[in-house]
């Protein structure tokens, strides 16, 4: 614990990754904070460790703006609350914790958060397991129960599928009842998305994923598409899904999305499209603990988490890099 307190009652100092502007990964200086003392409804949460969401290059970047600067990114984490204000009666000192959403701020070793946004671990879930699920968890959830309900007979293709939300919903998808179609970038993704129970991983490097999604499929196309991509592979998913399916675009890892033209669309594809925010999901209570009951419940019932690197808050930085080049595989993680 690198942080020295200055009583529980009178807040602490913090080590936090802090950003003055938008711009590249050059912006994210570990930088000292004061912290009060956690108020009416609040907890002052003793972080273990973060997790590092393309979300937060999109925050760092300015493409998602945030509302002040300087800024400390990161939006979830898990760890150990140290304090509560008055009126917070669902946690105590102790609890082991994790939270997502708003307000962002999670690459920090301390942090006041709304005890609203605390969900408390049961003793079989790992801290940094929690912290790795956090967003990606609560994304399956949105995407495979709530924009388009995914079930016995349903398939889906998952972009993506060795990363952290792809072996997620691989996996989830996998015991809601579907079939699961995954793009990889590599061999040895391909495997890891296999061991993760995927049913057809296709390199998308070497081949072209809709001819081979269509001969998998007998020209059909899938039910659904799930698109963290962006790029040009967003126009190509829409050739991957049959008439009245679903293409859900979540992110754009790949680049820019250009300007999507409704005729592109339909009627020629009758084809329905999302555009769902994460954090628009996690900013309704009712939603929120929904999801975050089913993340839970889906890890004890086995959903494995993939780890695939570990960096010290320092090297956010670096820890970013690694996520936009496509790197890893697996959730990435700031551990504090």
């Amino acid at each position: 614990m690198n942080s020295m307190t200055s009583g529980m009652t009178g807040g602490v100092t913090t080590r936090v990754i802090e950003m003055r502007q938008p711009g590249g990964p050059a912006m994210l200086q570990l930088a000292d904070r004061q912290i009060a003392a956690p108020g009416p409804g609040e907890v002052l949460l003793r972080q273990h460790a973060a997790g590092v969401n393309f979300v937060d290059i999109y925050h760092r970047t300015g493409l998602y703006p945030l509302p002040v600067w300087p800024a400390v990114p990161g939006i979830d984490g898990a760890g150990v609350v140290a304090a509560i204000g008055a009126e917070v009666e669902d946690v105590a000192p102790g609890d082991r914790v994790a939270w997502m959403g708003q307000p962002v701020g999670g690459y920090a070793e301390w942090r006041l958060l709304p005890a609203a946004k605390l969900v408390k671990l049961p003793q079989d879930i790992a801290t940094d397991v929690a912290a790795a699920a956090m967003t990606r968890g609560i994304t399956a959830h949105m995407l495979l129960c709530h924009v388009y309900p995914v079930g016995p007979g349903s398939t889906v293709l998952v972009h993506a599928a060795a990363g952290g939300l792809g072996l997620i919903l691989t996996q989830w998808a996998k015991r809601l009842g579907a079939t699961v179609i995954g793009t990889v970038g590599s061999p040895a993704k391909g495997e890891l998305a296999r061991r993760h129970g995927i049913d057809h991983a296709l390199l998308y490097r070497d081949r072209d994923f809709v001819t081979d999604l269509r001969a998998l499929t007998d020209g059909a196309g899938v039910d659904y598409v799930i698109d963290g991509i962006g790029g040009d592979t967003l126009r190509r998913s829409l050739d991957c899904v049959r008439p009245f399916g679903m293409v859900a675009s979540i992110g754009q890892a790949g680049g820019p999305i250009a300007p999507l033209d409704v005729f592109e669309i339909g009627p020629r594809r009758s084809l329905t499209f999302a555009r769902p925010s994460v954090m628009a999901y996690a900013g309704n209570p009712h939603l929120y603990g929904r999801a975050t009951r089913a993340v839970l419940a889906e890890l004890q019932a086995g959903l494995r988490i993939e780890i695939g690197a570990r960096y010290p808050l320092a090297a956010a930085a670096a820890a970013q890099c690694a996520l936009e080049a496509g790197s890893t595989t697996g959730s990435i993680l700031l551990e504090m």
